[in-house]
């Protein structure tokens, strides 16, 4: 379901918040994603991201604005 907020905010699920005044993405959405990409175990075995590639990263990034990109057409 989308619905904006007055400050821009548009929520699509209640874990998912992407704003124009705001850069993080929630971490239920970046698990997400992982779990998308196949990362998701490794995150989870290592208990963070600092063995993630950086390249990865940018995909989730990618993936996230993305999802957010179709949430406000």
């Amino acid at each position: 379901m989308l619905k904006r907020n007055k400050d821009k905010s548009v929520f699509l699920k209640e874990d998912i918040c992407m704003s124009r005044n705001r850069t993080r993405m929630s971490d239920n959405l970046k698990m997400e994603i992982a779990k998308e990409l196949g990362v998701y175990d490794q995150v989870k075995n290592d208990g963070g991201w600092q063995n993630v590639p950086s390249k990865t990263c940018g995909n989730i990034v990618s993936k996230a604005i993305e999802i957010a990109n179709r949430a406000t057409e």
